[in-house]
């Protein structure tokens, strides 16, 4: 009946706020990768589930030193960076993008260079445990198609964009579409390329529609990619009020903040996702709610170039907008998730309370800002998938089987533990704030083992 099943103990988020512990249950996986059943030891076909797998040698087994979390959604990487990741982090954004950022993504012209960078990319996450990635390319079509065509290799489900930067007074001339036309047609094909390229993936390959952000594209451009988005009923991934730069020259451009110019486009929808959203205001909170879109949350990219911390409590729970967790490599550090989720609680904090000594306490932060670390672990996952709108993300019946295996003591692993009555969660949070991708033992995706400890497995 089913592909194979797991035993192990695993966490989970149930919601925003709440995680559950799942002590000893068995994962039933079908054969294409999907949980199709969670069974806990109280039921009454447990046992001989267990005794019928493990005859068939299709049970897999994790010890009460191990354990099983979703698989990490990134929701915002900019693969070409990865070459410069933890360089040129103390400059403003628009500088940073002119000194270092553009001159190294006009080299993915080069597919060789492409193709190293990127595989070295896509092997780097998932072994950070990360098994579902929006990604920015380059402009470069065959470049972006290489990213594409290595997550499909190696197993992870990736969604690619093929950036957009057509004005000619905004970028560079080393660096930029030739034309709004070639833009336009360039991502098109792009398009076609990646919806057949998805046929032999899977665990799931999809184009994205992106404009890198407002101030790099022409109206026409804007206006034809938010018709591309809606003749192929594709994803959408752009910046959207990132820093005081971008967001003024939004508002000096069309006298309106980027949500509502976004939006004019028709690139605010169900299926797209923005990074940032730093400086929203209420009503472009209201619409993002409205339309269906997602907001990916960058909080170490944040402090270096955000100008801002994005409100997530009040996105979250006032609004309802759909949000996740984004590396944002490389205005991000680190390509971990564990480290963005504890910056995101760090940074909601000092939101809450304020940071400056000058002002007295009960004036100095916003009130009802801080968010808790399950809130942070459901951003890095049950919540990136609802703002992909996929099934993924969850340990749960109809989702994918994408999971990564913690192990809890190993020659390389510090989880202190030193009474046998402490509590599941309590192990759950001490995992979140001290994991290190050396910790991570097994990843799996879509029900294949993609990366075990110290070996790297393409075969998917």
């Amino acid at each position: 009946m089913f592909d194979f099943v797991v035993k192990g103990t695993a966490f989970s988020s149930e919601n925003p706020k709440e995680v559950k512990s799942l002590k000893d249950h068995l994962f039933c996986i079908s054969d294409k990768g999907i949980i199709a059943a969670v069974i806990s030891p109280e039921e009454k076909e447990y046992s001989q589930i267990i005794k019928e797998y493990r005859e068939q040698n299709k049970f897999y087994e994790y010890s009460e030193n191990q354990i099983i979390l979703p698989g990490f959604i990134d929701l915002h990487v900019h693969a070409p960076q990865w070459a410069q990741i933890g360089t040129a982090m103390d400059i403003p954004l628009n500088d940073w993008l002119h000194t270092y950022t553009f001159p190294l993504e006009s080299k993915f012209s080069d597919e060789e260079f492409a193709k190293t960078v990127y595989s070295d990319l896509v092997s780097q996450l998932i072994a950070n445990g990360t098994t579902t990635v929006l990604y920015f390319g380059t402009i470069h079509r065959a470049a972006s198609r290489i990213l594409a065509e290595i997550c499909c290799d190696k197993g992870q489900r990736g969604l690619v964009g093929k950036v957009v930067m057509d004005d000619k007074e905004q970028n560079p001339d080393y660096y930029r579409d030739e034309s709004t036309a070639e833009a336009l047609a360039e991502t098109e094909a792009f398009i076609q390329d990646i919806q057949k390229l998805a046929e032999k993936a899977p665990q799931g390959i999809y184009p994205v529609i992106t404009p890198r952000f407002i101030p790099s594209c022409t109206d026409d451009a804007l206006k034809g990619l938010g018709e591309l988005a809606q003749k192929y009923d594709v994803h959408i991934q752009s910046h959207c009020s990132e820093s005081d730069w971008e967001h003024n020259f939004v508002k000096d451009r069309f006298g309106k903040n980027d949500a509502m110019a976004l939006n004019d486009f028709g690139l605010l929808t169900e299926k797209s996702v923005m990074a940032h959203c730093g400086l929203l205001a209420d009503e472009d909170m209201q619409l993002f709610a409205k339309k269906g879109t997602a907001v990916a949350h960058c909080p170490i990219s944040n402090v270096y170039f955000g100008n801002t911390v994005t409100p997530i409590a009040k996105l979250l729970h006032e609004y309802e907008v759909e949000t996740g967790l984004g590396t944002d490599i490389s205005g991000g550090f680190s390509p971990s998730l564990f480290d963005n989720v504890k910056q995101a609680v760090i940074s909601s904090r000092m939101l809450e309370e304020g940071v400056d000594q000058n002002i007295e306490s009960e004036k100095r932060g916003v009130a009802n800002s801080r968010i808790t670390l399950n809130e942070a672990f459901y951003l890095a996952t049950a919540g990136g998938g609802e703002s992909l709108s996929l099934p993924i993300g969850k340990l749960d019946v109809g989702y994918a089987w994408d999971a990564q295996i913690i192990d809890l003591v190993g020659k390389n692993t510090f989880i202190p533990r030193y009474s046998k009555e402490e509590t599941l969660m309590n192990l759950f949070q001490k995992v979140l704030y001290l994991a290190r991708p050396e910790y991570i033992q097994e990843v799996w995706i879509q029900g294949k083992k993609v990366h075990e400890i110290n070996k790297r497995m393409t075969e998917v």
